[in-house]
């Protein structure tokens, strides 16, 4: 587990150091002001930190208690490149800081020694005026879609640690992100969505001793370890069971190994994908194939997991723990208010982006101080006990011991009342890590 001193001298160092640094060489500050860099950055940071709706006001009076005085009108006139360039140079370094917290305690998650990975990308729409910086996917309108952010994240549910946010252009695809071909640790596992999907990513993760989980993209062809094609649909309903396990070959090229596990979806979810599917396949004037309606009555894994260290149960929980990267994606655009600014101003719009960015990433590392290594965690609640305490951090910057001080109060507030209760009917996914049976799997 990181020391409390090294989270300090960590935090110093990204909102004093790194924040002067970078504020002369982007020339945000290009003679001595009362406003300095890292006093800006401060100021965004820990109080979007403490309050993420701040306005302008909320924030001068922040600045007002690291010693300076601003109106609200200088303030918002601080907003522009140079504060942006500083902005995401500050992001940059704490997105570096290789922080990582004890392993939650629990044996599925502890298989892997090097962790438990899940992959995914979010995107943050921007006024259109910032397209030459971030360029959006456009659309059917030319209003509100020539510019986003994409960010793109890899957390491993075991020891938290947190690769990325990297920063990507709205238009980029998820698996042109360097997270997605970025070398994991060896006997660690990594679970990805449908959009990352590629036999010769997945072919490399075994390569370098790692293990892969993924959902089945449905246009693979798939084959027998004999070599005969598989009809997938045709082949799954065959034995007349609720589940299939068999040894496969996917790609009609790759003939990559793996394991293929399926189970069949309750009818309501079966009828609900295929309500979608036919949605989708309407806009675009045609009608959904026969042979993915089928599928849709199915959820199929494929894995490089031998059969010895995951049963069938154990990587349908594991697939499911891919939504935790969602969730923290939630928690930060809900409770981080990650894509809500109160101004219309391009350049303050993204200003508050990056500085709401380091916000979270700072959020994350007192989550891994304070509560990662107890399953039962509610983030949500975590959060809110972060933002409640983070002015104290504010007023301890400059001083180590109190800094300390102050960084231990809050991991014993994470450690009251930041759980998630048991479920009887619809177990939390900590039960479920627990004991991967409650998901109704053998």
């Amino acid at each position: 587990m990181e020391s409390l001193p090294h989270v300090s001298a960590t935090l110093e160092h990204v909102l004093t150091i790194v924040a002067d640094e970078a504020a002369v060489s982007v020339g945000f500050i290009r003679r001595r002001r009362i406003l300095t860099g890292a006093l800006f950055v401060q100021a965004l940071v820990l109080g979007f930190l403490a309050r993420p709706a701040a306005t302008l006001h909320q924030l001068t009076q922040t600045v007002a208690a690291r010693g300076a005085v601003i109106s609200p009108q200088g303030l918002a006139q601080r907003f522009g490149p140079e504060a942006a360039a500083l902005l995401e140079r500050v992001l940059a370094a704490a997105v570096a800081a290789p922080l990582r917290a004890d392993p939650v305690a629990v044996p599925l998650l502890g298989r892997f020694a090097g962790g438990v990975w899940v992959l995914d990308c979010t995107t943050i729409r921007l006024p259109d005026a910032l397209a030459k910086v971030w360029q959006g996917c456009g659309g059917r309108t030319g209003h509100g879609t020539q510019s986003a952010l994409k960010l793109q994240v890899r957390l491993d549910l075991a020891g938290g640690a947190l690769d990325g946010p990297v920063l990507l252009a709205g238009r980029t695809q998820d698996k042109a992100g360097p997270l997605h071909t970025a070398p994991l640790p060896p006997d660690a596992l990594v679970v990805t969505d449908l959009g990352f999907w590629s036999l010769e990513r997945l072919r490399a993760v075994g390569a370098m001793g790692a293990f892969w989980l993924s959902r089945l993209d449905p246009h693979t062809h798939i084959f027998g370890v004999a070599g005969e094609r598989r009809d997938l649909p045709r082949w799954l309903a065959q034995p007349k069971t609720a589940t299939v396990e068999a040894d496969i070959l996917l790609g009609a090229a790759a003939r990559l190994p793996a394991r293929l596990l399926a189970a069949r979806a309750p009818k309501a979810v079966a009828d609900e994908r295929r309500r979608k599917l036919r949605a989708a396949a309407k806009r675009e004037g045609k009608a959904p194939p026969a042979a993915t309606l089928a599928l849709a009555g199915w959820t199929v894994y494929v894995t490089n997991v031998p059969a010895a260290r995951l049963r069938l149960a154990d990587v349908f929980v594991l697939g499911r723990a891919r939504w935790q990267v969602e969730l923290l994606f939630k928690l930060w655009k809900s409770g981080g208010r990650l894509d809500a600014s109160r101004s219309a101003d391009p350049w303050r719009v993204l200003c508050e982006l990056y500085a709401k960015l380091v916000a979270l990433v700072i959020q994350h590392w007192l989550l891994l101080v304070g509560c990662w290594a107890r399953p039962e965690r509610s983030l949500v609640r975590a959060a809110q006990t972060v933002r409640e305490h983070a002015v104290c951090l504010l007023r301890a910057l400059g001083q180590p011991a109190r800094l300390v001080e102050e960084l231990a109060a809050i991991t014993r507030a994470l450690g009251t009342g930041c759980r998630i209760a048991k479920r009887k009917t619809h177990p939390s996914a900590f039960q479920l890590w627990l004991d991967p049976i409650l998901g109704g799997l053998t």
